[in-house]
């Protein structure tokens, strides 16, 4: 008989922020199919006889193509198995789980769909930066600051540049700098906080503190590595950890202050 694939997601890194039903599912998977940015702590939690496979991306090394990931799944599925899809994050933001979703679809395989705490709300909560607050901003932006194949990043700069509203900028490192410029020249302020918090919730995680117009440079003299996220937004001045400045000067802390 077929089986069936949970799309889990395995949230920002803190195996502790697994939700319960995604540690249920993955402790109860037959086959176990996982990327990159899934923490060891929680790949442990695993089945201890499921199939682990692992399908990890690194950027311009994907040593797995998303169709062969597509065919994995169909196949492992087919095959009978309660198939663990494990995404970084959540499986529908930038975790092409939808594209996955339609693929299964297509082959009537049974598809559950589990929530993941996103990239985003993991880095504004530990740090303590809050994605809307009055007075500073009435929404939230999400964005890739990448393209498939390194195409062109084509983004709708004058709707991103909202002085009013916080942008969050996932898988941005490479790109940070035309970034920034494209929401400078359609108005944006050059004075704008901005936070890069690299691997956020892990026992290695990252702050850097900066601003719009000097951000290209600060996270190349930081060295920072994916996964880094950037939260761009007035509400980055409310980061008081040690008392660090939010001027133009970048500030890096230690991981949880």
């Amino acid at each position: 008989m077929t089986g069936k694939v949970s799309l889990i997601g395995a949230g920002p890194g803190d195996p502790e922020l697994l939700t319960l039903k995604a540690e249920r599912l993955l402790r109860a998977a037959t086959c176990v199919v996982y990327d990159r940015l899934v923490s060891d702590d929680i790949i442990a939690m695993a089945n201890p006889t499921a199939k682990m496979v692992f399908v990890g991306k690194m950027p311009q090394c994907h040593a797995v193509t998303q169709d062969r990931i597509n065919e994995i799944l169909v196949e492992e599925a087919q095959a009978g198995h309660h198939v663990a899809r494990l995404k970084g994050g959540d499986p529908l933001i930038f975790g092409r789980g939808s594209e996955e979703a339609a693929i299964l679809q297509a082959q009537g395989i049974e598809i559950e769909y589990v929530p993941g705490i996103t990239a985003a709300q993991g880095a504004s909560s530990i740090s303590g930066v809050p994605l809307t607050h009055r007075g500073l901003a009435t929404g939230v932006q999400y964005v890739t600051g990448h393209r498939q194949a390194d195409k062109h990043l084509d983004l709708d700069w004058k709707r991103l540049a909202n002085i009013d509203t916080t942008l969050v900028v996932y898988m941005g490192v490479a790109n940070i700098g035309q970034i920034a410029v494209g929401l400078m020249t359609e108005g944006l302020p050059g004075s704008t906080p901005v936070m890069a918090i690299s691997k956020a919730t892990s026992a290695d995680e990252r702050r850097m503190l900066s601003s719009l117009d000097t951000i290209a440079a600060d996270a190349r003299d930081a060295d920072l590595n994916p996964p880094t996220l950037f939260i761009i937004g007035k509400v980055v001045s409310l980061y008081n950890a040690q008392g660090l400045p939010l001027e133009n000067e970048a500030a890096e802390v230690a991981a949880h202050g």
